[in-house]
Formats: C-alpha cells, sequence, structure tokens
C-alpha cells in the first residue's frame, strides 16, 4: 500500500456515482439513429451500423486507450448527423444517468476533511452533458475538478488520464490520490498502475468485451459510497 495521507478522492461516473443499470443497446442506437442526415437514410440500417461503430470505439478505449467523442461514433459508421438531433439520444440515457443519493453528503464530508473531490470517465459524450446531469442533481458546486476522455487523448487505464484527473483538482502526488470506480481493468488496474490507491465498488455487471486485459488489485472494496469516508479516514 502506498504510503500515508490523502489529499484527493477521484471518481468514475457510470455503474460508480450512478447505479448500474443493463441497457438496451439496440434502442440506444435507434435513439442514435434520429440524428443521421441524407435523404436515402434508413434508420434501422443506420441504427444496426451505429452499433457496430460503438463496439469499433469502445474496443479501443479498451485495447488502446483511445479516446472518441460522439462524433466519430458517426464517422466510424459513415454517417452524417446533425448535432443538433441528438436530444432523443440524451433522453434515452437520463433515467440511468442518476446520481446516487449518497454523493451529496459523501462529497460534503471529503470536502470538509480538507480533501479534493475529482471525477474521471470514459465516456464519449461532452463535457456539458455532463455538468448538465451533476447540476441537475445538485451536486456540481462539490466536484474541484472534472475530466472527461472526449476531451483529452487519453481513456482510462492509461495513466496520462489519471494524470489529467489530478491535474485538474490541483494533486501533483499519485500516492496520496484515491480512485474510485466500479472496474477491476479500468478503474482498479489503470489508477494502481499509474500511483494512486483503488477503491472497487463492485456492483456492475460489465460486458465481457468491455472487460480488458487485466484485472488490479483494490486497495479496498466498499459495498456502498457511505463507505469511503471511513477508508478514506483510516488512511489519513
Amino acid at each position: 500500500m502506498p504510503g500515508g495521507g490523502v489529499d484527493a478522492v477521484i471518481f468514475d461516473w457510470g455503474g460508480t456515482l450512478t447505479q448500474w443499470h443493463d441497457i438496451d443497446f439496440h434502442a440506444e442506437s435507434l435513439a442514435l439513429a434520429q440524428a443521421v442526415t441524407g435523404v436515402d437514410h434508413d434508420v434501422h440500417v443506420s441504427a444496426e451500423r451505429l452499433h457496430r461503430a460503438g463496439e469499433v470505439v469502445w474496443g479501443r478505449s479498451r485495447d488502446h486507450q483511445q479516446s472518441s467523442t460522439v462524433a466519430d461514433l458517426f464517422t466510424v459508421a459513415g454517417l452524417d448527423h446533425d448535432p443538433d438531433l441528438l436530444e432523443g439520444y440524451y433522453a434515452f440515457w437520463e433515467p440511468h444517468t442518476l446520481t446516487d443519493p449518497e454523493v451529496g453528503p459523501l462529497w460534503e464530508a471529503l470536502r470538509e476533511r480538507g480533501l479534493k473531490v475529482g471525477v474521471l470517465s470514459n465516456t464519449i459524450w461532452p463535457r456539458s452533458v455532463h455538468e448538465g446531469i451533476f447540476e441537475r442533481d445538485g451536486v456540481r458546486h462539490l466536484i474541484d475538478g472534472d475530466v472527461y476522455s472526449s476531451e483529452i487523448p487519453w481513456t482510462k487505464p492509461s495513466p496520462q488520464a489519471f494524470r489529467a484527473a489530478m491535474d485538474a483538482v490541483g494533486a501533483t502526488d499519485p500516492s496520496r490520490c484515491v480512485y474510485v470506480g466500479d472496474r477491476l481493468f479500468d478503474d482498479v488496474w489503470g489508477a494502481r498502475n499509474a500511483g494512486l490507491r483503488a477503491v472497487h465498488v463492485p456492483h456492475s455487471d460489465i460486458p465481457p468485451s468491455q472487460v480488458g486485459h487485466t484485472e488490479g488489485d483494490p486497495d479496498a472494496v466498499i459495498t456502498t459510497l457511505a463507505e469511503i469516508v471511513d477508508v478514506v479516514d483510516a488512511w489519513r
């Protein structure tokens, strides 16, 4: 275990700050296809192309830690789209974006201890969507720094992604930073490989296609987010 002291606690988003849900990816692709433009556009054909493109995009993240955006998804699918027509896509996801009720009190408790609170998420969504979610759920003001892979070249588990998150909260020593996530590859192995402590939240049913080449060994395992306070207090 790294040396004592904690300066910052950084969190994964989906499956960590939100509850894990099984997603109907066919329905997701149909929602995405509503943004496709072109007179010869067949929504079902476009949806299938977008579904296959999603596998390519997330495969790049898993195998090469290469980031992507929503626009890249359409490019890989070979389709033109109008960003203003993506409202239905984000509306499809909205029920799956609700922040865990424990997050607000947890972040307040961490900040009361003088710790920085950060977010590092592998995502193709723009910053504005994630900020809107945190604003909607009343916790945006408790975040000291957040990084979304859609706006940097890397995804987790690249050490550079974790470094970007540390920079965002003003932390310099990885051994004094804690990362909390639900994935043993992206989050636990990635954080520990970058020199951070790792806390695992084992509530998610990770699809086999998203499981990486290594499973990390967490420094702690929790069953509720509220337990992080005791874990961090012990390390402080």
